[in-house]
């Protein structure tokens, strides 16, 4: 490797956050996807700019701290010989409830480029609770010399708002598929012999992830009259109200408790014949892509960026969003219907090893990277 780090910033969840997420789990396959591609990341900041609620009074202090935070970078960053200076600012996820309002003032003064990965616009927002956190958004991805685009959903909004000079790349989300077998083949063959064997794997926690898991609930209670069992891996603050959901259909459905361990959850994934989530409000969702990268087909409520990781009728099944009705009819079609979905199975496997590979993210990265003048 040649040259300084590169800065690197994710304002929503530091990669070394202490709670696990899928945002922070991407924030972590980019560090490894750009040291895979020769460069050297180190994280510059650490200031959570997340405000959830729409308080002016907390976007207002985040900005301040954050514009502190640039200042103190700049100095520290200019003592440094210049060989030693960041050669990029990258900054990971920058939205208007997560705006980055350090790296783009650290970049302008260093002279170095200012790159984000997973920008999103969202105009609507310019005057409502969020105005604050949504000028910091709009700033950072003007300043941006280069945007990754991690979904088709954000795409529309980046090029209608593209400034002169700025490059727009496609770099859908990915994984470190290294270890994961694949070819699950949709569950072990003695599926006749046994109950249909669905799988869930997410947080427990009010808001979105408590309205997918009310939505589960509801589909499977139109699959009474079928032999299915649902295993739930996950756990957090909303487990009591999770419970409640799923105590009607009794031993039908285990709670596994939360799983850290990368071995025990492939094996979870070998075991299912479907993996089923409804992706209420969902960014894309990182587990799509594990479930897929073990061999298991995926049915999935169309929402947010999930068409961006599952391929409808390929490797699973999108539903209308929030449609219990449509979504329980999709994992009975399924299930009755073991060729679809072994193909759906090996189709998952192949689409996430062959195009979604950590590999593959650090070429794309790579080239663009260079393509502005930041050569590993």
């Amino acid at each position: 490797m040649s040259g300084g780090p590169l800065a690197f910033y994710a304002p929503l969840k530091a990669p070394d956050d202490a709670m696990p997420s899928g945002d922070r789990r991407m924030a972590r396959l980019f560090l490894a996807a750009l040291e895979r591609a020769g460069y050297r990341p180190e994280i510059a900041c650490r200031i959570r700019t997340f405000d959830g609620s729409g308080d002016k009074t907390i976007q207002a202090r985040l900005r301040a701290e954050g514009e502190r935070e640039a200042e103190r970078l700049v100095a520290a960053y200019g003592a440094l010989a210049p060989a030693q200076r960041p050669r990029a600012w990258f900054t990971y996820h920058v939205y208007y409830k997560a705006p980055d309002w350090t790296g783009p003032r650290v970049a302008a003064a260093l002279g170095i480029p200012y790159v984000v990965a997973e920008g999103s616009r969202a105009p609507k927002r310019a005057g409502g609770p969020w105005a604050v956190g949504h000028e910091g958004a709009e700033r950072a991805l003007d300043a941006a010399r280069l945007v990754f685009v991690m979904t088709h959903n954000d795409r529309p909004a980046l090029e209608a708002a593209r400034p002169p000079g700025q490059d727009l790349v496609d770099l859908p989300p990915f994984l470190d598929v290294s270890g994961r077998k694949g070819g699950n083949a949709a569950g072990p063959a003695d599926k006749a012999a046994r109950p249909a064997r669905l799988l869930t794997v997410a947080m427990m926690r009010p808001g979105d992830k408590l309205a997918s898991y009310r939505l589960l609930a509801e589909a499977l209670g139109r699959l009474a009259g079928l032999p299915w069992q649902l295993t739930i891996v996950g756990d957090g603050p909303a487990r009591t109200e999770v419970e409640a959901l799923f105590a009607p259909f009794g031993e039908r459905v285990r709670l596994a408790g939360r799983v850290d361990d990368r071995n025990i959850l492939s094996h979870f994934y070998a075991e299912a014949d479907l993996f089923v989530w409804p992706a209420v409000n969902e960014a894309y969702g990182m587990v799509f892509l594990e479930a897929q990268a073990e061999g298991c087909p995926v049915v999935a409520g169309d929402e947010g960026g999930v068409a961006s990781v599952v391929r409808h009728g390929e490797t699973g099944v999108l539903t209308p969003a929030r449609d219990a009705a449509a979504f329980a009819t999709a994992i009975v079609g399924l299930l009755g219907d073991d060729v679809r979905r072994r193909y759906m199975a090996a189709a998952a496997s192949r689409f996430v090893h062959g195009e979604r590979s950590l590999e593959r993210a650090a070429t794309v990265l790579a080239d663009a990277l260079s393509a502005i003048g930041v050569r590993p």
